[in-house]
């Protein structure tokens, strides 16, 4: 890419993380390498843990890039963790990245050449490769993509790791990230919803983003508080029952979650709500697979990640 024509902003990189040292060097390396012309700080929020000042990657030399480590001092989680390290940031924008992900070089001067050209978003994301351990896959969202769409969809292509936004916006918030949602599962959906009624997430449509799915998420095998926090949201977002496709799959969602968490009761009737929206709910399928024995969550879940799915 050329030289672009206006001051590029600055932007600070939030990664929380917990316990992931050597996945955590890779995410900060990659942000490192950025192709970009503004001012780039990286802010490492440690969670529940004790902080690496990372100074084998201080002695490797980060050039300019400001990198600052500190403890998360609010609600233990992701949501308290990004809370954290909003309120420490100094940069224009706001960048989230997961510990265990990465960024190919051009992601930053991607986004802010397409923000350049869609002045109304209120955020940015892009395409993401997601890495399984049988392959790879690329998702692409919709360049635009307002409330109404993430009502109707999660919309999964636009993936946290992608995420760009104001400051300010992020700052105007009510409570930021919200720090009540149990365990802060789906805390990206919510401030996905909470941002749009404000205007629409552009994306940039190529993979700017490596999302590994090649290994235990921080979540897999949690189920219930997957079920707790997707039904918080359910409650606190009532508009997203409206739309009955969406409604159906987060509905199968907790139920699926209930059922590999053990919890029956739940899982029945979260699944009767989910074929209430569809009857032909897929996830209502597998919810009752699993309560049968068929097959285990976890061979559920590997089929659908080596298509670069979740449930």
């Amino acid at each position: 890419m050329g030289e672009p024509s206006w001051a590029e902003p600055s932007v600070s990189v939030v990664i929380a993380t917990r316990g992931r040292g050597e996945l955590l060097r890779r995410a900060v390396r990659s942000i490192v390498a950025q192709q970009y012309g503004g001012a780039l700080e990286i802010v490492v929020v440690y969670d529940q843990t004790e902080i690496d000042e990372l100074d084998d990657l201080r002695s490797e030399g980060i050039g300019a890039v400001r990198l600052t480590t500190i403890a998360n001092t609010r609600t233990p989680g992701l949501a308290g963790g990004r809370n954290t390290g909003i309120a420490a940031a100094q940069g224009e924008w706001i960048a989230f990245c997961d510990d265990d992900d990465e960024w190919t070089v051009g992601k930053l001067r991607a986004q802010a050449e397409a923000w350049a050209q869609h002045p109304d978003a209120v955020g940015m994301s892009s395409g993401v490769e997601i890495v399984t351990l049988s392959g790879s896959v690329t998702r692409i969202p919709p360049t635009v993509t307002t409330r109404d769409d993430f009502l109707a969809s999660r919309v999964s292509d636009i993936h946290p790791s992608s995420f760009l936004f104001r400051r300010s916006d992020l700052q105007d918030l009510p409570g930021g990230v919200d720090e009540e949602i149990p365990s802060s599962y789906a805390e990206d959906y919510d401030v996905l919803l909470r941002m749009t009624e404000r205007g629409p997430i552009v994306s940039v449509p190529e993979p700017l983003v490596i999302v590994h799915w090649d290994r235990d998420s921080y979540f897999a095998g949690r189920w219930i508080p997957m079920a707790e926090g997707l039904g918080f949201l359910l409650g606190k977002h009532s508009d997203l029952l409206l739309h009955d496709g969406n409604a159906a799959r987060m509905c199968g969602q907790v139920a699926f979650a209930y059922a590999a968490g053990g919890d029956k009761a739940q899982a029945r009737t979260w699944a009767r709500r989910a074929r209430g929206h569809r009857l032909t709910e897929p996830r209502a399928l597998l919810t009752w697979i699993v309560l049968t024995g068929l097959l285990t969550p976890k061979t559920i879940i590997a089929i659908l990640n080596k298509r670069g799915k979740g449930i």
